[in-house]
């Protein structure tokens, strides 16, 4: 089980996930639901009703691999819709699991000068 992170997609499937899903609940939703392919090798991230859940799935090379983290305090930060969901880099993976809302960081803007 070694992921290759430079070229990972990495998708969030907004709002709540009924955590007794395992990975074949977890590969319907995200064919179903997300309209993906679950066995692209993209890592899927689902959580939890109370937040303090999260899994992954994704495929490799013979079979899927699913991860779990549950937090013991606090709550992981986590998009409620489709506007805020999208695929994510592995930094903001890092700070999701960190428990960084990245999704509420400053937004990047252009200048446009006024004539």
């Amino acid at each position: 089980m070694i992921l290759d992170f430079t070229n990972l997609s990495i998708y969030v499937r907004p709002g709540v996930t009924d955590m007794r899903k395992q990975i074949n609940g977890l590969s319907v939703l995200t064919e179903d639901e997300m309209g993906m392919d679950s066995g692209s090798g993209s890592l899927f991230l689902f959580c939890s009703r109370n937040r303090k859940t999260l899994k992954c799935i994704y495929w490799d090379r013979n079979g899927f691999c699913m991860w779990q983290k549950k937090l013991e305090k606090d709550k992981f930060p986590w998009p409620m819709t489709e506007e805020d969901a999208q695929e994510i880099t592995f930094e903001q993976l890092k700070l999701l699991l960190d428990g960084i809302d990245f999704w509420k960081a400053h937004k990047e803007i252009k200048f446009k000068e006024m004539n």
